[in-house]
């Protein structure tokens, strides 16, 4: 037997499977993730409108179904979804349908019509979005030893680290052909569990578009140390597994892409929606003050949802499904909503 299987040492995988979700996981806690920390769904309205907007387009993409799915990954207490289906103009809402997907129990409370799953539901059609959820599927990290060999980091629930045996097979492979690493010291999240889960996501969809949308690097600019965190009351923390905070590691979602697949940042994904941080004109003041202390107030929300550095700077990993590709491409062209409905 392995020392690490006697001595409390494994993979950062398994430790976080059960730190995240096990029976006493960080996402089992009644509070929720909106307990912890913030995400675009809690900083403002705006971005629910904007994805009910997506929706809309993606709708008329798809010619107007008879039923039109809007699936929410890692739904959280199902704020996204209950904002999105309220957000929808009437005739889109009668033919809508919504489904949370979490692990977590549902939440009472939660609109009725909102279906509550453990998986998202076979073959639909419409939007699946995933906001912030491939950053909390359990991978593996690799160090580079002294000897220039990347081994997999083994980590107890404390905290304490060591490295492991040599990384191997399609996991190795992986690492060649996306990030590879050279010096000693240098880390990597291994991001093969993600790959096979969105991809699984995506295969889900009968007809529509998937989106996943998340801290992310691309090729090229991969962080050399790694991007592995913790988070507990709003604030980053060192990853312990115990279940006492979320363990959360950026995305490579150039590698989580399928053919046809396209990455966006999502400030031009917001603004192609219409969400613009953008200040109203002064002399609205003088005109109508209300309106434009609202504006204002929609122009600072908007500004933090798309502003470099920060929010603004998150991925969106869009992957068009059934759909033709000229029509895939306008998805996130700005038109105005009367266009939409």
């Amino acid at each position: 037997m392995r020392d690490e299987e006697t001595d409390g040492f494994r993979g950062w995988r398994e430790a976080t499977e059960e730190s995240l979700y096990g029976p006493r996981g960080f996402y089992r806690r009644p509070e929720g993730p909106a307990g912890h920390f913030r995400t675009s769904v809690h900083a403002s309205p705006l971005f629910a409108h904007a994805v009910a907007r997506l929706l809309c387009r993606v709708d008329a993409a798809l010619g107007r179904p008879a039923t039109l799915a809007f699936v929410d990954m890692a739904a959280g207490r199902g704020e996204l979804v209950t904002a999105v289906l309220a957000a929808l103009p009437a005739e889109v809402a009668a033919r809508a349908r919504g489904y949370a997907v979490e692990r977590a129990a549902r939440p009472a409370g939660l609109d009725h019509r909102i279906e509550w799953l453990a998986e998202p539901p076979k073959g639909v059609t419409g939007l699946l979005f995933a906001n912030e959820w491939l950053d909390n599927v359990p991978l593996e990290v690799a160090e580079v030893d002294s000897e220039g060999v990347a081994r997999v980091v083994l980590v107890r629930r404390d905290g304490t680290e060591r490295l492991g045996e040599p990384v191997a097979g399609a996991e190795a492979e992986w690492l060649r052909k996306w990030w590879p690493l050279s010096s000693e010291g240098d880390r990597a999240e291994i991001g093969l569990p993600r790959d096979a889960a969105w991809a699984s996501a995506v295969a889900s969809l009968g007809r529509g578009l998937a989106v996943a949308v998340d801290y992310a690097h691309v090729a090229g600019a991969r962080p050399p140390f790694g991007t592995l965190t913790g988070f507990r009351e709003g604030r980053e923390t060192v990853p312990v597994p115990d279940g006492s905070c979320d363990i959360t590691a950026h995305v490579a979602l150039d590698a989580c892409a399928l053919p046809g697949g396209r990455v966006e940042t999502q400030r031009n994904a917001l603004r192609a929606l219409g969400v613009s941080g953008a200040r109203p004109a002064l002399a609205l003041a003088s005109t109508d003050p209300t309106a434009y202390v609202r504006a204002l107030a929609s122009a600072g929300a908007a500004a933090e949802l798309t502003a470099p550095g920060g929010l603004g700077d998150f991925g969106w990993l869009l992957q068009p499904v059934g759909i033709p590709d000229g029509l895939a491409g306008d998805l996130l062209v700005d038109v105005p909503d009367h266009e939409e409905q």
